[in-house]
């Protein structure tokens, strides 16, 4: 075994040099700690987020959800880097601070409606009729307020004729429950719990946008979308007749700096979320790379065509994710050492072999000189023989080579044998016989 780690020893730590070089190009692992952006703690964002986070805890993965005011915050706090992800409503403006980071979705979630609740019996058929009212258009830095806004200024329902607040859902739902406001608008998923409340309380009205399909030719990241009859409660036939309704889009939205495998992660853990569809999709309609905030993301991009990294449906996420960084320089490194162990057994027959025949070298000058040597020079080779011999005998190599060293020995007698030859005559003394 000592042979073997002489020779190929000095190969093997090559190749670890070779690693440890190598290794310095590969892209860092994917972080056990990332922050998501929400809303609300009484919105769907919220609710969603800790879903997220209950799929990324299954790959050891700590999702931290981060409550904030909506979309516009969220969107600030991702180009700011404060969190790694977020959850964005889409038609929010579009922040390009030069300075900020990019960003980038990774596809649009679910529909988010447009729920414009009012005071039972009060006659507001649209927007431009709540014009002179008094109105809760969402929080400040609210998706719900940067919708609401844009589309009442259409219907000339502004801050210089009309009342518009910018109440917390939770608070406007109470106002517009004691009547203290005539209408409030929301932007969310009717998964969310308050939206759930308000389509139950029996002294409010959901208007229907009978020109949805005006507003999304308007504004392409609106749909218009029909909340059925009585899917709220077949029992009592919650709502009585079709509404239609406008809906943007939830996006989640990644920073540029977010590692792609946690973007990866995420796509699979939104798709066991979504993928069973609400009131407004049908199975598997998404998550979906359309109805997007801001450009889809690379990552993104390759799932929707080619679904989970290969790796990723076999493996565990942490030794799926190490197998990918460390295939950048798999690659190189088989290129070389291919090669490298190709040359490496005659390497070791060379080297196991000069242990040997560097000794015929010595013999061949001593049996040469045997033919010349007088009596008292042959007792000197014999004693240089034996030494020959006897450094023989010290060398250690494997059994498979033993039989080059007895060789060796062999040949060694037979030049002992030649000492014990009479020395031949030269000279004059040749002439006189």
């Amino acid at each position: 075994m000592k042979h073997e780690i002489r020779v190929y020893g000095p190969a093997a730590l090559l190749v670890l040099l070779a690693f440890v070089v190598a290794y310095q190009f590969i892209k860092p692992a994917p972080p056990k700690y990332v922050r998501i952006a929400s809303g609300g703690t009484e919105g769907a964002y919220h609710v969603f987020a800790q879903a997220y986070a209950r799929e990324l805890a299954r790959e050891g993965i700590n999702l931290e959800v981060v409550s904030t005011a909506g979309s516009v915050e969220n969107q600030r706090l991702l180009r700011q880097g404060e969190v790694d992800v977020a959850l964005v409503q889409g038609g929010i403006p579009v922040d390009t601070e030069p300075q900020a980071h990019k960003l980038y979705s990774l596809g649009s979630l679910y529909y988010e409606p447009l729920w414009l609740f009012v005071r039972r019996g009060a006659d507001y058929r649209n927007l431009g009729s709540l014009r002179g009212t008094r109105v809760n258009a969402g929080e400040q830095d609210s998706g719900t307020r940067a919708l609401a806004l844009r589309l009442l200024q259409e219907n000339d329902v502004l801050e210089q004729n009309t009342e518009l607040l910018a109440l917390d859902d939770q608070t406007a739902a109470g106002y517009l429950h004691r009547g203290e406001i005539d209408a409030a608008l929301f932007v969310a998923s009717p998964d969310s719990p308050l939206v759930q409340k308000l389509l139950r309380d029996p002294g409010l009205s959901l208007v229907s946008f009978e020109r949805a399909e005006a507003y999304a030719r308007r504004h392409r990241f609106l749909t218009g979308v029909t909340l059925p009859q009585g899917v709220v409660d077949l029992r009592t036939n919650l709502p009585a007749s079709d509404i239609r309704l406008l809906a943007p889009t939830a996006n989640l939205v990644v920073s540029e700096n977010t590692h792609p495998a946690i973007s990866e992660l995420l796509l699979q853990g939104v798709q066991r979320v979504h993928g069973e569809g609400d009131w407004f999709s049908g199975r598997d309609e998404f998550p979906q790379p359309d109805l997007l905030a801001y450009p889809l993301a690379k990552e993104a991009e390759r799932y929707y065509r080619h679904g989970p990294p290969l790796l990723q449906r076999f493996l565990p996420f942490w030794a799926a994710s190490l197998v990918d960084r460390l295939k950048v320089m798999l690659l190189p490194l088989v290129l070389m050492l291919l090669p490298f162990f190709k040359v490496m057994p005659p390497i070791y027959q060379w080297r196991m072999g000069a242990k040997i025949y560097h000794w015929y070298d010595d013999l061949e000058d001593l049996e040469a000189e045997i033919a010349t040597a007088s009596v008292a020079r042959r007792k000197a080779l014999a004693e240089r023989l034996d030494r020959i011999e006897e450094e023989v005998r010290q060398i250690s190599v494997p059994a498979s080579y033993g039989r080059l060293q007895y060789h060796l020995r062999q040949h060694i007698e037979f030049v002992r044998a030649r000492l014990q030859d009479p020395p031949r005559e030269t000279g004059k003394d040749s002439d006189l016989a």
